[in-house]
């Protein structure tokens, strides 16, 4: 069968040289429209080179709203690989793209560290790019548009499970399909980008400061507050499926959250210097969240729920170690928070029933002395 040509090719030429003479002025969007819904896996290769070094030229220079040169390079980047992606376009240009107020080309840059994904080599690469990466997480967590803090969870998510270091989980023995969403490789990674972020200073602390209210991004702004915790909560069960570890121990202390202060704040600060163990997830998990803000209540119990259901045994590794983390971790969130005691012994009823007595024994075994309901009653 013969390819039907493509028109409006080299309508597209004339124009980007164009805007590369002058980026200011107007793009004709009919035109880059109608080259995209042209576009498909056959014919984009030979057009790669013809367009995409000067539409990242453009990129480059371009103070409007890049929306329309951004969905086109996003198509054209399809197959082309992180590595070849760094030949067009530098590390700064990709911060430039992440620091733009512009919502797609905050996704065009995420859609270009995205690729690092697709090898644990490429991973790699990405973790001897310190400032990328610091600029990347901090676009995740502080950007005002919710498509921009979507696109960072996935694209983070995906990076830590190629660079994991650990095996891959063995095929879950029950119908759920979770583990099949939070684990891509099919081999142990580097665990280069784990160390990047969880033992690098500045990127774990920026972490910790956006969201306890600490950074200027957030410091002034509860909406933007509640968008970076939120965001952090919905990653971390998933982080916690990839490397238990990594996000239950650091040596880097947190910051006292904003909505601590006073009293209550003395009050957590003696708490702190008597805990022994601080971490990621017992920042987010126990300290983070002003638990007076019934919206972010609701978050954290949800994300209580992901958690303790995506650490069953069965879905994930089962050891002794996790067994008490996830015990100390309820024992104190639920202490005075009987909301989030009740949505958690209610859960087997709220799930497949064919998970529910799997779920119903591990909650006793987290959560001790506690009657989960069995079949509509209690034990």
């Amino acid at each position: 069968m013969e390819t039907v040509p493509l028109t409006g090719l080299e309508e597209l030429d004339e124009h980007l040289d164009e805007l590369v003479e002058n980026p200011n002025i107007d793009l004709n969007d009919k035109l880059f429209d109608h080259v995209e819904l042209q576009l498909t896996d056959a014919n984009i290769p030979p057009l790669i080179p013809r367009f995409l070094p000067r539409l990242t030229t453009v990129l480059q220079q371009y103070q409007q709203d890049p929306a329309i040169l951004a969905s086109l390079s996003i198509k054209l980047l399809q197959p082309v690989s992180f590595t070849q992606i760094l030949s067009l376009a530098s590390e700064d240009s990709l911060i430039q793209a992440l620091r733009s107020p512009a919502p797609s080309a905050n996704i065009l840059a995420m859609t270009v560290i995205e690729k690092a994904s697709r090898t644990p080599a490429d991973a790699a690469i990405l973790s001897n790019m310190p400032l990328l990466v610091s600029d990347f997480v901090r676009r995740w967590l502080a950007s005002p548009h919710v498509e921009v803090g979507q696109k960072g969870g996935i694209v983070l998510g995906n990076l830590l499970d190629i660079d994991c270091e650990l095996p891959p989980p063995p095929p879950p023995s029950s119908s759920s399909d979770m583990s099949q969403a939070i684990v891509l490789r099919k081999s142990p990674g580097q665990g280069k980008l784990w160390r990047r972020i969880f033992s690098d200073r500045d990127i774990y602390r920026l972490i910790l400061d956006i969201c306890s209210g600490r950074h200027p991004d957030t410091a002034a702004d509860e909406r933007q507050l509640t968008l970076a915790q939120g965001r952090l909560l919905r990653i971390l069960p998933r982080l916690a499926a990839l490397s238990f570890h990594a996000v239950t121990r650091s040596d880097i202390p947190s910051p006292v959250p904003s909505h601590l202060t006073n009293g209550a704040r003395a009050a957590y600060e003696e708490n702190q210097r008597q805990r022994t163990a601080d971490s990621l997830l017992h920042f987010a998990a126990l300290r983070m969240v002003d638990r007076r803000d019934r919206l972010m209540h609701l978050s954290l119990v949800d994300f209580f729920e992901g958690f303790v259901s995506l650490m069953r045994p069965g879905l994930t590794e089962y050891s002794p170690y996790k067994v008490e983390t996830v015990r100390a971790l309820l024992r104190e969130a639920t202490t005075q928070d009987a909301e989030l005691r009740a949505a958690l012994l209610s859960l087997p009823d709220r799930i497949v029933p064919e998970e529910a007595e799997e779920l119903r024994r591990w909650l006793r075994e987290v959560l001790p002395g506690e009657a989960v309901r069995v079949g509509g009653g209690h034990e």
